[in-house]
């Protein structure tokens, strides 16, 4: 490296000041991953530069050997990653290595809790690629120039708040990180240590990682002279890896910490895998993918334009490295490596779109996600909630996009229960299934805007009378996911919001007689409410749903839930009119009351309190919250007086 010009120095971006104090000062719990994220990255410049020269061959630039060359010197506690790949340019340094990567990274330092220790295991789940040098360096120095340019860069940083960018001079192409190390790290600068390293965390990578040959010299015979001191030659490397692409490999061959090296080499994940799955296809397509489940939720995983899918190699090529053709979107939390025999090297993404053989492996490809899911659920319970946990509401997604899997990933799911006392979701529909009554043909679920607003939902008094177990569902998405999902094993999902209780077949003769007797003692009271709520409801009802509670709500079966309403108010969409039916209990003293009161004021008022009571034990909210305030103040101040 000679003759620098033009030197700048320029401030890190605030996000990236943060994470480097963080990095210096509370560290890695496993100091030595610096080297398997410099390695991992060097790994795709290379595969970066081998797909565009496809296209364009003088890229290689007379050397085609794609290698990582990694060196050290003890007495000046050095060490040196080099690569041969694509290299970078001015502009590109300032985006990598001035900006917090693009992997999400910057969004999670607003979820730093200021606790160390958590903190910094926050970091390795997240993934900071070139960041991690500074848990062992005190300065690094990166020397790239790109593939095909003649200007070199110059990049240097002591990991505090400013780094120094110059142009320079390089022959080779590609990019030099040169670390001088901290004095609690000089471990680092041996050969031992850096090729058990590399042996543990980077023997999968598909290309040669290179160290200088160590040279064993035979001691002298006793009674022979010394030899003679040999001339010096050129440094000799040797590959110390195995530099075969781990998908390729026999199963047999791949230990399990083989498997939980190479996820972490490409999702830049600190943890292991939750699971993973790994097939060779021979046959009309041939293909070799291996899928990882991950441990943790990224920060974007709700965001469904999120960087996402597969990479894709051809022939062992790389070629994308978010190929997302190959899975539904409701599975984008997978990761992976998918490898084709059949695609054309060139291969796009508009290709791919288009191709009905990316069809055949994303089907493929799918269903043997969803059966190791599956399998997972069956003989790991614990585990299979851990993932639920972190995934399952993008899981549900599924039945809306994949109509083919629609029963398979119905097993998937989990929920709530009026059989379990608790808000975790841990009840399946097989589960439901297996407790269902003898009589019992539909699945009741309800729909609530939280797990305790379904729990203590009017709705449940009549089958909690009767015995019978309730899904209870709370998330954002159940509401929406329902609509799609219309049976399980051949029993129809009914929801307690839309039940026409005399359709049911829940209340027994004795009990109907009683409705019939309660509907028609109740006429003069139902038409005095339907008057005074007739702008609030489409109808009035007597029913024997109610126990405890005076009133409550049903939809239509055609009308949307609360939660449809809120997420359609959300996106500024006009909401269609419709209007409740509003059922009351007559024998609850409150209902009692009202059929009492003669003045027709204060029969509306009272009238109004109790179907904007309903709307509030729905999880609704009211249209005119200070009116129900002064209505109610108003009763209660009549109430007292009499009193």
């Amino acid at each position: 490296m000679v003759e620098t010009v033009k030197k700048e120095t320029h401030g890190f971006q605030a996000e990236v000041k943060q994470l480097l104090h963080l990095m210096i000062h509370s560290l890695y719990s496993n100091k030595e991953i610096f080297l398997r994220e410099l390695i991992s990255n060097a790994s795709d410049a290379a595969d970066k530069l081998r797909f565009l020269a496809l296209d364009k061959p003088e890229l290689m630039e007379n050397d085609p050997e794609l290698r990582i060359r990694v060196t050290f010197d003890e007495e000046k506690g050095t060490i040196s990653i080099a690569d041969n790949g694509i290299g970078m340019t001015r502009d590109e340094v300032m985006e990598n290595l001035g900006t917090i990567a693009k992997s999400g990274t910057a969004n999670f330092i607003q979820n730093m809790s200021g606790d160390q220790k958590q903190d910094s295991q926050l970091i390795g789940q997240f993934g900071v690629g070139f960041y991690s040098v500074f848990i062992v360096a005190e300065s690094v120095d990166v020397y790239t120039r790109k593939a095909g340019e003649s200007e070199a860069v110059h990049w240097f940083s002591q990991g505090e708040g400013e780094f120094e960018i110059e142009a320079t001079q390089k022959e080779e192409r590609g990019t030099e990180i040169v670390l001088k190390l901290r004095e609690d790290s000089k471990e680092f600068a041996s050969d031992f240590k850096l090729r058990s390293i590399i042996g543990k965390y980077s023997d999968h990578i598909a290309l040669p990682i290179e160290m200088l040959k160590v040279e064993h010299e035979e001691p002298a015979a006793e009674g022979e002279d010394k030899p003679e001191a040999k001339e010096e030659k050129a440094p000799e490397f040797e590959k110390v890896n195995q530099a075969t692409a781990l998908w390729t490999r026999s199963k047999n061959e791949i230990k399990d910490e083989d498997y939980q090296e190479f996820y972490k080499h490409i999702s830049h994940d600190y943890e292991e895998p939750l699971d993973w799955v790994h097939n060779k296809v021979e046959g009309k397509l041939d293909y070799t993918s291996l899928l990882y489940i991950p441990k943790r939720a990224p920060y974007d995983l709700y965001n469904r334009e999120m960087p996402k899918g597969l990479k894709l190699y051809v022939q062992r090529v790389f070629i994308m490295d978010e190929a997302e053709q190959f899975l539904p979107l409701y599975l984008r939390f997978i990761k992976g490596v998918i490898d084709s025999n059949d695609l054309s090297l060139n291969v796009s993404r508009e290709i791919l779109q288009k191709d009905r053989q990316v069809e055949s492996m994303k089907s493929a490809v799918t269903k043997r996600v969803l059966d190791l899911l599956g399998k997972i659920a069956e003989n790991d319970k614990e585990k299979y909630q851990s993932f639920w946990e972190a995934f399952g509401s993008v899981l549900k997604e599924g039945p809306a996009e994949d109509f083919s899997n629609r029963e398979k990933i119905a097993g998937l799911l989990r929920f709530t229960s009026t059989h379990e006392n608790s808000d975790k979701q841990t009840v399946s529909l097989a589960d439901y299934v297996s407790r269902m009554k003898e009589d019992q043909t539909k699945i009741y679920y309800l729909i609530g805007e939280s797990y305790n607003a379904a729990k203590n939902s009017p709705h449940l008094e009549i089958f909690r009378k009767k015995g019978i177990e309730v899904l209870l569902m709370s998330d954002r998405i159940d509401e929406w996911m329902m609509n799609y999902l219309h049976e399980f094993n051949g029993k129809h999902m009914q929801n307690l919001s839309k039940t026409n209780l005399e359709e049911e077949n829940l209340l027994d003769e004795e009990e109907k007689k009683q409705q019939e007797a309660v509907a028609e003692e109740s006429k003069d009271l139902i038409e005095r409410l339907k008057k005074s709520l007739e702008n609030e409801v489409s109808e009035v009802k007597a029913t024997q749903r109610l126990t405890e509670s005076p009133a409550c709500l049903v939809l239509n079966s055609f009308d949307m839930g609360i939660q449809m309403r809120e997420i359609m108010k959300a996106a500024g969409q006009a909401l269609p009119d419709s209007k409740p039916i509003l059922e009351i209990n007559p024998n609850h003293p409150l209902i009692e009351q009202l059929e009492k009161e003669d003045q027709e004021d204060r029969f509306k008022d009272f009238a109004l309190v109790i179907f904007e009571q309903a709307t509030l034990a729905e999880g609704g909210s009211l249209s005119d919250p200070a009116d129900y305030v002064r209505r109610m103040n108003k009763l209660l101040l009549e109430l007292s007086s009499k009193s």
